[in-house]
Formats: structure tokens, C-alpha cells, sequence
């Protein structure tokens, strides 16, 4: 029997066949080149090294959401979601699944924000992403 267009497989049920899609698009998009993700995406959250002692105020937004942020496999990818966001990037670490918030005081009086690992011991070499 030839299964219709877009069917993956007959589920079966008290002895009745029904067609049914067992596979989806999930339509989980690149955060960095924003292509569909083929397969299991790489995931990154942005966490606090150490949580408030207070819950944080409704009245002020977050300077960022925590994500998960999800990337396809190509390395460049994280980076230019980075500098989309105008956040700079530790030189000292690399891209992992958890990625650690630093504010930054860039010159010209503004202020910024610096993603980094942390898990290395020297002190931290931001550059724009």
C-alpha cells in the first residue's frame, strides 16, 4: 500500500491502520543564520554565576533573555548572533552551553555586554564579536 505525501508511518490502533505523521518540522530556526536546524541543535544559556538574593523587579525588563539560544552546527554561528546583539566575547574562552553575562563600561561612557565561559582563571579579553 503507498503511504500519501507527507505520512512517515501507520500507527496502528485496535486493528486499524491510521496514517499518521510521526515526524514534524519543528521549524527551529539558527539564531546566527537563521537557516533551519537539521537535526539536534547546540543550545546556549546565558546564567548568572551567582543568583540574586532577591526576586528581580517587574518593573525593569532583563538586559537579556537567558535562552536557550539554539545554533546549527556551523561555528560561525554563535559569533554573529553575538555581534547582532552588539555583545563582545571573552578572547579567554570558548562557546560552550553555558555562557556567563559580564557588564562591561566601553569607552564613550556606555555600557556594554561581555559573554564569557568562565572557566579560566586570568583575567577576562573582551573583543566585539
Amino acid at each position: 500500500m503507498k503511504r500519501p505525501l507527507g505520512y512517515d508511518a501507520y500507527m496502528e490502533i485496535m486493528g486499524i491502520k491510521i496514517p499518521t505523521i510521526i515526524t514534524e518540522n519543528s521549524g527551529i530556526r539558527c539564531e546566527g543564520c537563521r537557516e533551519e536546524i537539521a537535526g539536534t541543535p547546540f543550545r546556549v544559556s546565558v546564567l548568572d554565576i551567582i543568583a540574586t538574593e532577591v526576586a528581580p523587579s517587574f518593573e525593569q525588563a532583563s538586559p537579556i533573555n537567558p535562552g536557550p539560544f539554539q545554533f546549527c552546527k556551523k561555528s560561525e554561528c554563535p559569533a554573529l548572533w553575538m555581534s547582532r546583539n552588539s555583545w563582545y566575547t571573552c578572547q579567554q574562552s570558548e562557546v560552550r552551553e553555558i555562557m556567563r553575562p559580564v557588564p562591561l563600561q566601553l569607552p564613550g561612557g556606555t555600557n556594554g555586554l561581555g559573554l564569557c565561559d568562565g572557566l579560566h582563571q586570568s583575567a577576562h579579553e573582551f573583543i566585539p564579536a
